[in-house]
């Protein structure tokens, strides 16, 4: 079983569900992503604790723009292991977002820990397998609140050759337990 998680960045706050969560967008300097969590009540996997990311109004353009979010994982699978998958909205699954005009090119991080600033880089499509959780239940609601961190950076040499404006695209994380 996986859980499927879609995250889209927009102009505005998108929310389409109830388990829809905001997680980072950029506008005029701003990210903001939203996770959707289609998973069953008895999951094997799921991904909770997700929350707004803002890296704010961006005026250094000569050094990378990072925000890691600390997030509950939780899998039941043989000693609580699980896989992540991460797949962007552009060409072939690239992490890119758009202004309708510009692309900007962003990367993606895991790290099986909470509190974490840098972790394993994800590529498109590319499964990262082997991870661990410490989560005791699907909320993280007792013992450790979160269990890792997803860390999303925006490298200088996209910020410096993009355009002003409004960007946006799809960030797609699938977990599945091991």
């Amino acid at each position: 079983m996986s859980v499927l998680g879609k995250a889209r960045v927009t102009g505005a706050p998108f929310f389409r569900r109830r388990r829809e969560t905001p997680l980072l967008v950029l506008r005029g300097g701003l990210l903001l992503l939203t996770l959707t969590i289609a998973s069953p009540t008895t999951a094997k996997v799921r991904i909770s604790s997700l929350s707004d990311v803002n890296f704010g109004a961006i005026s250094n353009l000569t050094i990378d723009a990072i925000q890691a979010q600390s997030i509950c994982v939780y899998s039941n699978g043989s000693n609580n292991g699980y896989s992540i998958r991460a797949d962007g909205s552009g060409s072939g699954g690239a992490f890119t977002l758009s202004n309708g005009v510009t692309t900007m090119a962003y990367t993606v991080r895991w790290h099986n820990q909470a509190g974490q600033s840098n972790g394993t880089v994800l590529t498109t499509s590319a499964l990262l397998s082997a991870q661990t959780t410490t989560a005791q239940n699907q909320t993280c609601s007792s013992g450790a609140p979160t269990t890792a961190s997803l860390i999303v950076t925006l490298p200088a040499t996209s910020l410096s050759s993009a355009g002003a404006g409004n960007y946006s695209g799809t960030l797609t994380l699938i977990v599945a337990e091991e």
